[in-house]
Protein backbone atom coordinates (compact mmCIF):
# COMPACT_ATOMS: atom_id res chain seq x y z
CA UNK A 1 0.00 0.00 0.00
CA UNK A 2 1.15 3.45 -0.72
CA UNK A 3 1.32 5.69 2.55
CA UNK A 4 -0.11 8.76 2.55
CA UNK A 5 3.35 10.28 4.98
CA UNK A 6 5.82 11.61 3.18
CA UNK A 7 8.81 9.17 2.76
CA UNK A 8 11.67 12.48 2.90
CA UNK A 9 10.58 16.33 3.39
CA UNK A 10 10.45 17.57 -0.20
CA UNK A 11 13.97 19.28 -1.01
CA UNK A 12 12.51 22.20 -2.77
CA UNK A 13 15.07 24.63 -5.32
CA UNK A 14 14.22 28.29 -5.55
CA UNK A 15 14.79 30.70 -8.63
CA UNK A 16 14.89 34.37 -7.92
CA UNK A 17 14.87 35.68 -4.23
CA UNK A 18 12.61 38.34 -4.75
CA UNK A 19 9.43 38.98 -3.19
CA UNK A 20 7.07 35.78 -4.34
CA UNK A 21 10.26 33.73 -2.94
CA UNK A 22 9.98 35.67 0.42
CA UNK A 23 6.23 35.31 0.56
CA UNK A 24 6.37 31.57 -0.12
CA UNK A 25 9.05 30.72 2.57
CA UNK A 26 7.59 32.43 5.08
CA UNK A 27 4.15 30.61 4.53
CA UNK A 28 6.52 27.22 4.74
CA UNK A 29 7.30 28.81 7.96
CA UNK A 30 4.05 29.91 9.10
CA UNK A 31 2.05 27.20 8.31
CA UNK A 32 4.55 24.26 9.15
CA UNK A 33 5.35 25.30 12.81
CA UNK A 34 3.25 23.26 15.51
CA UNK A 35 -0.23 24.15 16.03
CA UNK A 36 -0.63 26.34 13.00
CA UNK A 37 -4.12 27.16 11.44
CA UNK A 38 -4.67 25.97 8.13
CA UNK A 39 -6.65 28.96 7.18
CA UNK A 40 -5.45 30.85 3.85
CA UNK A 41 -4.39 27.16 2.69
CA UNK A 42 -5.96 25.83 -0.30
CA UNK A 43 -4.81 22.57 0.92
CA UNK A 44 -3.83 21.54 4.35
CA UNK A 45 -2.17 18.76 2.80
CA UNK A 46 -1.56 17.18 -0.27
CA UNK A 47 -0.58 13.04 -0.51
CA UNK A 48 0.38 13.89 3.12
CA UNK A 49 2.80 16.39 2.59
CA UNK A 50 2.02 19.39 4.62
CA UNK A 51 4.05 22.85 4.65
CA UNK A 52 5.96 20.95 7.45
CA UNK A 53 7.61 18.79 5.16
CA UNK A 54 8.98 21.15 2.36
CA UNK A 55 12.47 21.80 3.11
CA UNK A 56 14.78 24.83 1.31
CA UNK A 57 17.90 23.09 -0.09
CA UNK A 58 19.25 25.86 -2.29
CA UNK A 59 18.32 28.72 -3.95
CA UNK A 60 19.43 30.74 -6.89
CA UNK A 61 19.61 34.94 -7.72
CA UNK A 62 21.66 37.56 -9.26
CA UNK A 63 22.00 40.66 -6.87
CA UNK A 64 24.70 41.49 -4.75
CA UNK A 65 22.38 42.04 -1.98
CA UNK A 66 21.45 38.22 -2.01
CA UNK A 67 24.26 36.34 -3.78
CA UNK A 68 26.88 34.70 -1.13
CA UNK A 69 24.26 35.66 1.80
CA UNK A 70 22.35 33.18 4.04
CA UNK A 71 18.80 32.65 2.86
CA UNK A 72 16.73 34.06 5.46
CA UNK A 73 18.93 37.81 5.16
CA UNK A 74 18.65 37.76 1.41
CA UNK A 75 14.62 37.40 1.52
CA UNK A 76 14.59 40.33 3.77
CA UNK A 77 17.34 42.59 1.57
CA UNK A 78 16.03 45.42 -0.73
CA UNK A 79 14.81 45.74 -2.74
CA UNK A 80 12.25 43.34 -1.52
CA UNK A 81 9.16 44.71 0.15
CA UNK A 82 6.67 41.86 0.66
CA UNK A 83 4.71 42.07 3.89
CA UNK A 84 6.00 40.28 6.64
CA UNK A 85 3.17 37.93 8.27
CA UNK A 86 5.81 35.22 9.78
CA UNK A 87 7.70 37.20 12.95
CA UNK A 88 9.74 33.83 13.11
CA UNK A 89 12.89 33.66 12.13
CA UNK A 90 13.71 32.43 8.44
CA UNK A 91 15.85 29.48 7.10
CA UNK A 92 19.04 30.24 7.55
CA UNK A 93 21.19 27.23 6.35
CA UNK A 94 21.52 28.09 2.84
CA UNK A 95 23.34 30.52 1.36
CA UNK A 96 22.25 32.15 -1.94
CA UNK A 97 24.14 31.20 -5.30
CA UNK A 98 25.05 33.41 -8.57
CA UNK A 99 22.79 31.84 -10.82
CA UNK A 100 22.99 32.80 -14.84
CA UNK A 101 22.52 36.49 -15.39
CA UNK A 102 21.95 36.01 -19.70
CA UNK A 103 18.36 38.07 -19.76
CA UNK A 104 17.46 37.69 -16.40
CA UNK A 105 18.27 41.89 -15.57
CA UNK A 106 16.34 44.01 -17.72
CA UNK A 107 18.98 47.03 -18.77
CA UNK A 108 16.71 50.10 -17.09
CA UNK A 109 16.77 48.13 -13.73
CA UNK A 110 20.19 49.69 -12.87
CA UNK A 111 19.24 53.17 -13.51
CA UNK A 112 17.20 53.19 -10.26
CA UNK A 113 18.34 54.45 -6.97
CA UNK A 114 19.98 51.14 -4.48
CA UNK A 115 16.87 50.86 -2.70
CA UNK A 116 15.03 49.64 -5.84
CA UNK A 117 17.80 48.65 -8.42
CA UNK A 118 19.18 45.54 -8.84
CA UNK A 119 23.10 44.86 -8.88
CA UNK A 120 24.76 42.10 -10.51
CA UNK A 121 26.93 40.29 -8.16
CA UNK A 122 30.37 39.91 -9.21
CA UNK A 123 30.55 36.55 -9.33
CA UNK A 124 30.87 33.39 -11.39
CA UNK A 125 27.57 31.65 -12.24
CA UNK A 126 27.86 28.04 -10.35
CA UNK A 127 27.12 25.15 -12.47
CA UNK A 128 23.14 25.26 -11.89
CA UNK A 129 22.60 21.17 -12.93
CA UNK A 130 25.45 20.43 -10.48
CA UNK A 131 24.00 21.95 -7.49
CA UNK A 132 20.72 20.69 -7.73
CA UNK A 133 22.31 17.11 -7.75
CA UNK A 134 24.18 18.00 -5.17
CA UNK A 135 21.42 18.96 -2.64
CA UNK A 136 19.23 16.45 -4.13
CA UNK A 137 17.00 18.87 -5.23
CA UNK A 138 13.19 17.34 -5.89
CA UNK A 139 11.54 20.16 -7.39
CA UNK A 140 12.39 23.77 -8.73
CA UNK A 141 10.59 26.39 -8.38
CA UNK A 142 11.13 29.63 -11.16
CA UNK A 143 10.46 33.11 -9.96
CA UNK A 144 12.35 34.90 -12.55
CA UNK A 145 11.57 38.06 -13.53
CA UNK A 146 9.20 38.68 -16.86
CA UNK A 147 11.12 38.42 -20.06
CA UNK A 148 13.88 36.63 -18.84
CA UNK A 149 13.57 33.84 -21.57
CA UNK A 150 17.15 32.75 -21.90
CA UNK A 151 17.41 32.58 -18.47
CA UNK A 152 14.56 30.06 -17.97
CA UNK A 153 15.48 28.07 -20.18
CA UNK A 154 19.04 27.49 -18.92
CA UNK A 155 16.94 26.57 -15.84
CA UNK A 156 14.91 24.46 -17.12
CA UNK A 157 17.22 22.38 -18.86
CA UNK A 158 19.15 22.59 -15.55
CA UNK A 159 16.62 20.61 -14.59
CA UNK A 160 16.51 18.17 -17.08
CA UNK A 161 20.22 17.38 -16.55
CA UNK A 162 19.67 17.14 -12.85
CA UNK A 163 16.57 15.09 -12.88
CA UNK A 164 14.03 17.20 -10.96
CA UNK A 165 10.98 18.66 -11.90
CA UNK A 166 9.88 22.20 -12.34
CA UNK A 167 7.11 24.56 -11.39
CA UNK A 168 7.75 27.38 -13.89
CA UNK A 169 5.85 30.60 -12.26
CA UNK A 170 6.98 32.95 -15.36
CA UNK A 171 5.30 33.58 -18.00
CA UNK A 172 8.11 31.94 -20.45
CA UNK A 173 6.71 28.81 -21.82
CA UNK A 174 8.14 25.51 -20.82
CA UNK A 175 5.22 23.06 -19.84
CA UNK A 176 2.59 25.12 -22.71
CA UNK A 177 5.67 24.26 -25.16
CA UNK A 178 5.50 20.95 -26.89
CA UNK A 179 9.11 20.86 -27.75
CA UNK A 180 10.04 21.52 -23.62
CA UNK A 181 6.92 19.23 -23.03
CA UNK A 182 8.08 16.27 -24.57
CA UNK A 183 11.88 16.58 -23.19
CA UNK A 184 10.55 16.63 -19.37
CA UNK A 185 8.35 13.50 -20.68
CA UNK A 186 11.30 11.81 -21.99
CA UNK A 187 13.01 11.99 -19.20
CA UNK A 188 10.74 10.92 -16.59
CA UNK A 189 10.01 14.48 -15.22
CA UNK A 190 6.95 16.45 -14.22
CA UNK A 191 6.57 19.79 -15.10
CA UNK A 192 3.76 22.37 -13.89
CA UNK A 193 3.13 25.77 -15.82
CA UNK A 194 3.09 28.36 -16.78
CA UNK A 195 2.70 31.61 -15.19
CA UNK A 196 1.12 31.26 -12.19
CA UNK A 197 -2.36 32.58 -11.36
CA UNK A 198 -2.91 34.37 -7.90
CA UNK A 199 -4.99 32.62 -5.15
CA UNK A 200 -7.48 35.49 -5.80
CA UNK A 201 -6.08 37.72 -8.41
CA UNK A 202 -6.87 39.53 -11.20
CA UNK A 203 -6.70 36.49 -13.85
CA UNK A 204 -9.20 34.34 -12.13
CA UNK A 205 -11.68 36.70 -11.30
CA UNK A 206 -11.81 38.18 -14.91
CA UNK A 207 -11.86 34.63 -16.25
CA UNK A 208 -14.46 33.31 -14.20
CA UNK A 209 -16.92 36.32 -14.81
CA UNK A 210 -15.94 36.27 -18.89
CA UNK A 211 -17.50 32.37 -18.15
CA UNK A 212 -20.18 33.86 -16.43
CA UNK A 213 -21.15 36.12 -19.17
CA UNK A 214 -20.48 33.22 -21.62
CA UNK A 215 -23.04 30.97 -19.06
CA UNK A 216 -25.98 33.68 -18.43
CA UNK A 217 -26.46 34.59 -22.70
CA UNK A 218 -24.56 37.74 -22.19
CA UNK A 219 -22.70 38.89 -24.93
CA UNK A 220 -18.51 40.30 -23.71
CA UNK A 221 -18.10 43.22 -26.41
CA UNK A 222 -15.64 44.73 -24.92
CA UNK A 223 -13.24 44.74 -21.80
CA UNK A 224 -10.06 45.64 -19.43
CA UNK A 225 -8.12 44.94 -16.98
CA UNK A 226 -5.60 47.33 -15.70
CA UNK A 227 -2.58 46.74 -13.07
CA UNK A 228 -0.72 48.75 -11.00
CA UNK A 229 1.55 47.78 -8.20
CA UNK A 230 4.96 49.07 -6.81
CA UNK A 231 7.14 46.07 -6.00
CA UNK A 232 10.35 45.08 -8.48
CA UNK A 233 7.80 43.03 -10.71
CA UNK A 234 6.15 46.00 -11.91
CA UNK A 235 9.37 48.01 -12.37
CA UNK A 236 10.93 45.20 -14.87
CA UNK A 237 7.76 45.30 -16.74
CA UNK A 238 8.08 49.08 -17.69
CA UNK A 239 10.09 48.10 -20.21
CA UNK A 240 7.82 47.02 -22.23
CA UNK A 241 9.66 44.83 -24.89
CA UNK A 242 10.04 41.98 -21.86
CA UNK A 243 6.17 41.82 -22.17
CA UNK A 244 5.34 40.39 -24.98
CA UNK A 245 4.74 36.83 -23.62
CA UNK A 246 3.16 38.38 -20.09
CA UNK A 247 0.20 40.08 -22.00
CA UNK A 248 -0.16 36.85 -24.51
CA UNK A 249 -0.55 35.36 -20.98
CA UNK A 250 -2.87 37.24 -19.04
CA UNK A 251 -4.98 37.81 -22.40
CA UNK A 252 -5.23 34.21 -23.42
CA UNK A 253 -6.26 32.74 -20.31
CA UNK A 254 -9.40 35.23 -20.73
CA UNK A 255 -10.12 34.66 -23.70
CA UNK A 256 -10.13 31.00 -23.08
CA UNK A 257 -12.84 31.58 -21.33
CA UNK A 258 -14.88 32.56 -24.50
CA UNK A 259 -16.84 30.54 -27.29
CA UNK A 260 -15.71 33.40 -29.32
CA UNK A 261 -13.03 35.16 -28.25
CA UNK A 262 -12.79 38.71 -28.95
CA UNK A 263 -11.62 41.09 -31.74
CA UNK A 264 -8.27 42.06 -30.72
CA UNK A 265 -9.49 45.58 -30.54
CA UNK A 266 -11.83 44.73 -28.06
CA UNK A 267 -9.56 43.44 -24.97
CA UNK A 268 -6.67 44.77 -23.20
CA UNK A 269 -5.11 43.28 -20.49
CA UNK A 270 -1.53 43.63 -19.24
CA UNK A 271 0.35 45.75 -16.60
CA UNK A 272 -0.38 49.09 -16.58
CA UNK A 273 2.15 51.20 -14.43
CA UNK A 274 4.60 51.63 -11.82
CA UNK A 275 3.35 53.21 -8.80
CA UNK A 276 6.31 53.00 -6.24
CA UNK A 277 4.59 53.68 -2.80
CA UNK A 278 2.04 50.96 -3.81
CA UNK A 279 4.95 48.49 -2.82
CA UNK A 280 3.57 44.89 -2.99
CA UNK A 281 0.14 45.94 -3.31
CA UNK A 282 -1.19 45.19 -6.35
CA UNK A 283 -4.32 47.10 -8.25
CA UNK A 284 -6.42 45.43 -10.52
CA UNK A 285 -9.30 47.84 -12.31
CA UNK A 286 -11.67 45.53 -14.61
CA UNK A 287 -14.18 46.70 -17.24
CA UNK A 288 -16.40 44.58 -18.80
CA UNK A 289 -19.42 45.94 -21.35
CA UNK A 290 -21.56 43.22 -22.64
CA UNK A 291 -25.35 42.87 -24.25
CA UNK A 292 -27.98 40.70 -22.64
CA UNK A 293 -31.64 40.23 -23.27
CA UNK A 294 -33.33 42.42 -26.05
CA UNK A 295 -29.46 43.70 -26.85
CA UNK A 296 -29.40 45.70 -23.42
CA UNK A 297 -26.10 46.79 -22.35
CA UNK A 298 -24.58 45.29 -18.97
CA UNK A 299 -21.02 46.67 -17.87
CA UNK A 300 -19.25 45.54 -14.49
CA UNK A 301 -16.52 47.33 -13.02
CA UNK A 302 -14.48 45.90 -10.37
CA UNK A 303 -11.43 47.29 -8.57
CA UNK A 304 -9.17 44.51 -6.93
CA UNK A 305 -6.99 45.49 -4.46
CA UNK A 306 -4.43 42.32 -2.98
CA UNK A 307 -0.80 41.51 -1.50
CA UNK A 308 0.86 40.49 -4.79
CA UNK A 309 3.39 37.99 -3.40
CA UNK A 310 1.42 36.23 -0.78
CA UNK A 311 -1.15 35.66 -2.94
CA UNK A 312 0.95 33.89 -5.95
CA UNK A 313 2.82 31.70 -3.03
CA UNK A 314 -0.93 30.45 -1.94
CA UNK A 315 -1.11 28.66 -4.93
CA UNK A 316 3.09 27.80 -5.61
CA UNK A 317 2.94 26.23 -2.67
CA UNK A 318 0.41 23.26 -3.97
CA UNK A 319 1.98 23.41 -6.77
CA UNK A 320 5.62 22.07 -5.13
CA UNK A 321 3.82 19.66 -3.48
CA UNK A 322 1.99 18.07 -6.29
CA UNK A 323 4.98 18.15 -8.80
CA UNK A 324 6.96 16.34 -5.83
CA UNK A 325 4.16 14.05 -5.54
CA UNK A 326 4.22 13.29 -9.30
CA UNK A 327 8.26 12.50 -9.24
CA UNK A 328 7.78 10.15 -6.42
CA UNK A 329 4.79 8.54 -8.07
CA UNK A 330 6.86 8.39 -11.63
CA UNK A 331 4.48 10.66 -13.65
CA UNK A 332 6.27 12.43 -16.40
CA UNK A 333 5.80 15.65 -18.62
CA UNK A 334 3.12 18.59 -18.50
CA UNK A 335 0.78 17.95 -15.23
CA UNK A 336 -2.18 19.32 -17.42
CA UNK A 337 -5.15 18.79 -14.45
CA UNK A 338 -2.69 20.86 -12.24
CA UNK A 339 -1.29 23.47 -14.40
CA UNK A 340 -5.01 24.21 -15.67
CA UNK A 341 -6.28 25.20 -12.36
CA UNK A 342 -2.95 26.93 -11.02
CA UNK A 343 -1.27 28.45 -13.92
CA UNK A 344 -2.51 31.67 -16.62
CA UNK A 345 -0.77 29.67 -19.72
CA UNK A 346 -1.13 25.54 -19.07
CA UNK A 347 -0.94 22.91 -22.07
CA UNK A 348 -4.67 22.91 -21.86
CA UNK A 349 -6.85 25.59 -21.14
CA UNK A 350 -10.46 24.36 -19.64
CA UNK A 351 -13.06 27.04 -17.20
CA UNK A 352 -11.63 26.83 -13.68
CA UNK A 353 -14.55 25.41 -12.15
CA UNK A 354 -13.32 21.97 -14.59
CA UNK A 355 -9.78 22.28 -13.84
CA UNK A 356 -10.69 22.40 -9.70
CA UNK A 357 -12.37 19.23 -10.88
CA UNK A 358 -9.52 17.63 -12.39
CA UNK A 359 -7.25 18.97 -10.14
CA UNK A 360 -8.77 17.53 -6.94
CA UNK A 361 -9.14 13.92 -9.03
CA UNK A 362 -5.39 14.22 -10.17
CA UNK A 363 -4.10 14.73 -6.72
CA UNK A 364 -6.89 11.68 -5.58
CA UNK A 365 -5.26 9.51 -7.75
CA UNK A 366 -1.92 10.21 -6.39
CA UNK A 367 -3.21 9.61 -2.76
CA UNK A 368 -4.82 6.29 -4.00
CA UNK A 369 -2.93 3.08 -2.53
Amino acid sequence: MTSLIPEAPVRLAIAGIGNCASALVQGLCAYGHDGAAAEGLMHERIGGISCADIEVVAAFDVDARKVGRPLGEALLALPNCAARFWSGPLPGGVTVSMGPVLDGVAPHMMDYPDHLAVREAQAEPIDLARTLRDTGTEVLVSYLPVGADRATAAYAQACLDAGCALVNCVPSFIASDSGWAGRFQAAGLPVIGDDVKSQLGATIVHRVLTRLFADRGIVLAHTYQLNTGGNTDFLNMLARDRLTLKKRSKTQAVQSQLDVPLAPEDVHIGPSDYVPWQKDNKVCFLRMEGRGFGGQPVEVELRLSVQDSPNSAGVVIDAVRCAALALRRGIAGPLEEVSAYLMKSPPVQLPDAVARERCEDFIARLERP
